[in-house]
């Protein structure tokens, strides 16, 4: 129960890039990846502005029949696993391995939509009145994990986290434990696609969503002219390993899972319901103290900031709540990407482990003009980081709350890559 966990491989797919190495370019850069959805015809709807993961063939990740089996969310997942493991230096599958030291544990929350609208049209509006086979697993929200540790092989413990936006915090979390109860590898993480007349129909009905058609103000947390969030595809997925695994491998270590927490409301997510901040707080506080870790030690918090007024102020009341008045920069790149649920609280994660490799703290994608409440610490040039340590909190629809903190690998010297 003593070991500890290391993330060892980042693999992203999402808005912001293909690859860790243009998702980092992205978020270095400032750059938005937000612009009309072209998923679906979305032009009789309020919100047409979405993150999508562009140009992403499906079958450069996985093979065919694997992909004729599963929805758009579980290719992207597939994507970012093969990408985790090639980052990690380890094979796609590897015969000689155990195949029980192999475990997948990953976030989800709306399943598969895509292929779900699909189906549900055939058999409302086709002359067969029927849904493929594949109807029944493809749309279900454990499928990206069943589907891919059957494509890698992987029969360590495996499992899903559903819990929105919070998900992808807390299946890291559930990783650390994995590998405390013996498994050396786990893949962790989240991906997700929101983006079908059903899914967005769905989010639409929450009326947190953002209908701005300009897709630089369209998403504005903790922005005085804050008008909801956007919907994004993508995520990021991890690879999570034994430190002591790590090490005699002579694996890169981007960082280590130090801290956790997860707390709940038990209160809906609505316009009409008034949003709170203990539990968040709670959540952030705990997390610290399981990482041995005083706020003042914090170089940088990435935040929820889902970009509805009332829920910002709460999530600043939050973070003044446990940093007091030293409180630490404040970084969000969600802006450039959207939200994508599950995906992005993973997506932050790599944020984090990215900005401790490249020594660098990135800017906040926002806000302009915070604000009332929201006068936060933004960080508003590149840093480096002090201390190398970040925390990444998420709030998940209907009441969910998790923080994570991460303490980065030491900085590499002056000519190592």
């Amino acid at each position: 129960m003593t070991a500890r966990a290391v993330v060892t491989g980042i693999g992203v797919v999402a808005p912001s890039g293909i690859g860790a190495d243009e998702h980092w370019r992205t978020v270095r850069d400032g750059r938005y990846r937000t612009g009309p959805v072209t998923l679906f015809d979305a032009a009789g709807y309020p919100t047409r502005i979405a993150g999508e993961v562009a140009g992403f063939t499906a079958g450069d990740h996985a093979d065919n029949r694997r992909l004729v089996q599963t929805d758009r969310w579980t290719h992207l997942g597939f994507a970012a696993t093969r990408l985790a493991l090639a980052d990690a230096g380890l094979p796609d599958r590897d015969d000689d391995a155990d195949p029980y030291d192999y475990a997948i544990t990953l976030a989800s929350s709306s399943g598969g939509n895509l292929f779900g609208q699909r189906e549900l049209q055939r058999l409302w509006g086709g002359s067969s009145r029927t849904v493929g086979a594949y109807q029944s697993i493809a749309w279900f929200y454990a499928a990206s994990v069943g589907q891919i540790s059957i494509h890698h092989q992987f029969k360590g413990p495996c499992g899903v986290l559903v819990a929105e936006a919070a998900g992808g915090l807390d299946s890291l979390a559930h990783a650390v434990r994995t590998v405390r109860r013996g498994t050396p590898v786990v893949i962790a993480g989240a991906t997700e696609c929101p983006l079908s007349p059903y899914a967005l129909a769905c989010q639409l009905a929450s009326g947190l969503l953002s209908t701005d058609t300009d897709p630089v103000g369209a998403y504005r947390p903790f922005d005085a002219a804050a008008g909801g969030y956007v919907p994004a595809e993508g995520g990021a997925v991890f690879v999570v390993e034994d430190r002591d695994h790590a090490v005699a491998r002579g694996a890169r270590i981007y960082g280590e899972i130090t801290g956790w927490a997860a707390t709940h409301d038990a209160r809906p997510t609505d316009p009409d319901t008034p949003v709170e901040s203990t539990w968040y707080a709670h959540a952030l506080r705990q997390a610290l103290v399981r990482a041995e870790v005083r706020p003042d030690e914090v170089d940088v918090v990435l935040p929820d900031a889902l970009g509805v007024p009332g829920h910002d102020r709460a999530e600043a009341d939050a973070l003044r709540a446990v940093f007091g008045d030293r409180r630490p920069p404040v970084s969000t790149q969600k802006p450039l990407t959207g939200r994508a649920h599950q995906g992005g609280s993973a997506l932050d994660v790599a944020t984090a482990l990215l900005a401790f490799a490249h020594d660098t703290l990135p800017p906040s994608a926002g806000p302009r003009d915070p604000a009332d409440g929201c006068d936060l610490d933004f960080l508003r040039e590149p840093r480096r980081p002090r201390s190398r340590v970040a925390v990444v909190g998420a709030r998940g629809f209907d009441g969910f709350n998790s923080a994570l903190v991460l303490r980065g690998a030491p900085a590499p010297r002056q000519g190592e890559p």
